[in-house]
């Protein structure tokens, strides 16, 4: 059970708001994260993309975050 929180963190540091990604099923269309909530099912909200998404489902592209304006 630890262990399932230490990785719950691990992925909310790696898709935090501001970073950019690409979705893996339609390459090249990139987005930025608008927001990661971890009580959520998918927890990860796009900036441009209606439905939320499963971390296995984006490519992060940058390491340096932007400003996710809407």
């Amino acid at each position: 059970m630890e262990s399932d929180l230490y990785l719950d963190y691990e992925e909310a540091f790696i898709y935090r708001p501001g970073q950019k990604v690409e979705l893996k099923s339609q390459p090249g269309t990139c987005d930025i994260i608008a927001n990661y909530e971890p009580m959520m099912v998918p927890p990860i909200w796009l900036v441009n993309d209606p439905k939320p998404r499963y971390a296995h489902e984006l490519r992060v592209i940058s390491h340096s975050l932007t400003t996710a304006t809407v």
